[in-house]
């Protein structure tokens, strides 16, 4: 192998973890070997396909909804939204990010850039589209897709939308069908409604959102209900009997007949590993085709790390941020750094969102930690009376010293006000130290010094009170 196919690391995947490891070894002077696909799929799923196209679609989606809403105020908004111009802002906007995350930017930083498909050639090799490559560092980010339906009629159905293909539509559907209640599901469910779409939302089980807090999704549940979406739970899809009908069945066997324009399928992530080669690397993958990873994010050859979708657990941009620091981390410190995921925190951008952070309460039970949950809701928050948003709710887990161990809320713009709690947190601030802050009224955030001086108050026992009355009287 010549010496221009020879590189310090090789990274498969140019989304965020693969971008983060990439970008920071080049800059520091390495010799970095960059690969993906194609060039339109640098960015990974996160600017192609996740984040960034939805939540412009989100933006746009809100917009609309808070133009009809303005009719209480004697301005009318009626119709369904330009869907062709929601789509060109959502391009627009991802354009504006893939100026600098595209193989000619990387390569004029002096990135190796190569596209095609890639797989292993041995335990430090890989080759891509014929043309073989090593490093005795190669790093696995190869993200995943969505998880299609199979059976069941499905390929009767012309119009079948997912999180890769929804952005790039022509029209908007006059009536969609969703299956599945998770975040990507519930976002553009609620986003189609808002832009004019009649929705109808389809769950196997009795709840949205089923990794949150159910207090907390079922404040989401209702404003949903009230925003016009429909929803049949604990039912199974049995058929699609035609292009524009579905038939759907409840626990008792009593059938229905769902009609619909257009089926967005939510059901889960698969994960990208087709194609690897992964045996001539020495890389083993579970009963469940998962590749099999330590605690140092390594799969079974020691050399080869996963980071992203492709390590499992939560498939977050951010959490692909976490896998690559500790990578980079492992790779140069003798302290070598474990991946710990019961940190991280993570927002679902429905309207009002859910945001959670830390430790939840399920875990804390598993971990026997002890914990006492503090909450408060948002009936009597000033903010939240004049934005008209008074049914927002929060919750803490503390532990007993008054320290924060993780929380959640539910409210609009709730990712935003989590993060002062969130770093609270990270740093071993006791929740009591916020009500010492001063806020400026009535930013939202305010809500977090309400629930610090819940906390505070809980300390006037009968015998402090009393107390204090003889000091007061002390100095009349």
């Amino acid at each position: 192998m010549n010496k221009e196919h020879r590189f310090d690391v090789i990274v498969i995947g140019a989304g965020a973890g693969g971008l983060n490891i990439a970008g920071f070894m080049n800059r520091a002077g390495f010799r970095v070997l960059l690969i993906d696909k194609n060039d339109a799929r640098i960015g990974g799923d996160c600017l192609n396909f996740g984040c960034v196209p939805s939540k412009a679609l989100i933006h746009a989606a809100r917009m609309v909804y808070s133009a009809r809403r303005a009719s209480a105020f004697g301005v009318h908004a009626e119709g369904a939204a330009d869907w062709k111009k929601v789509r060109e802002y959502i391009k627009e906007k991802q354009g504006v990010i893939r100026a600098h995350e595209n193989a000619e930017w990387f390569r004029s930083k002096g990135m190796t850039v190569a596209l095609g498909h890639a797989e292993f050639a041995g335990r430090n090799s890989v080759k891509v589209d014929g043309v073989e490559y090593s490093a005795p560092k190669i790093v696995l980010a190869t993200g995943s897709r969505p998880r299609l339906l199979e059976g069941q009629g499905i390929e009767k159905v012309s119009r079948v939308l997912n999180n890769e293909n929804i952005f790039d539509m022509d029209e908007l559907p006059r009536k969609l069908l969703v299956i599945g209640a998770g975040p990507i599901g519930m976002e553009i469910a609620q986003a189609l409604r808002f832009l004019g779409s009649e929705v109808v939302v389809s769950e196997r089980t009795g709840v949205i959102l089923g990794k949150e807090d159910p207090q907390m999704s079922g404040i989401v549940l209702e404003e949903m209900k009230k925003q016009g979406i429909e929803f049949r739970f604990n039912s199974e899809l049995k058929e699609f009997i035609s292009d524009h009908e579905a038939v759907f069945a409840d626990a008792e066997g009593k059938e229905e007949m769902v009609p619909f324009d257009a089926v967005f399928v939510g059901v889960g992530r698969m994960l990208n590993t087709e194609g690897l080669a992964l045996e001539k690397a020495g890389i083993e993958v579970n009963e469940r085709g998962g590749i099999v990873a330590d605690e140092y994010l390594r799969t079974t050859n020691k050399q080869v790390y996963l980071c992203g979708d492709i390590a499992g657990g939560f498939q977050f941009t951010h959490a692909a941020e976490m896998h690559a620091g500790v990578i980079l981390n492992n790779f140069f410190s003798p302290i070598k750094k474990k991946f710990a995921e019961g940190g991280i925190a993570w927002v679902t951008y429905t309207t009002p969102e859910i945001a959670s952070f830390g430790l939840w309460e399920a875990e804390l039970k598993k971990r026997g930690v002890a914990y006492e949950a503090l909450e408060s809701d948002f009936a009597e928050d000033d903010r939240a009376i004049v934005d008209d948003y008074r049914y927002g709710k929060i919750k803490v887990f503390l532990s007993p010293g008054g320290k924060i161990l993780g929380g959640t809320m539910v409210a609009p713009g709730a990712g935003e006000l989590i993060q002062e709690l969130a770093l609270a947190r990270m740093e071993g601030i006791p929740l009591e130290r916020l009500s010492q802050k001063t806020y400026p009224y009535p930013v939202a955030s305010r809500i977090n010094r309400k629930l610090s001086l819940l906390y505070r108050s809980r300390g006037l026992t009968p015998f402090r009170l009393k107390v204090l009355r003889a000091l007061f009287a002390l100095h009349l």
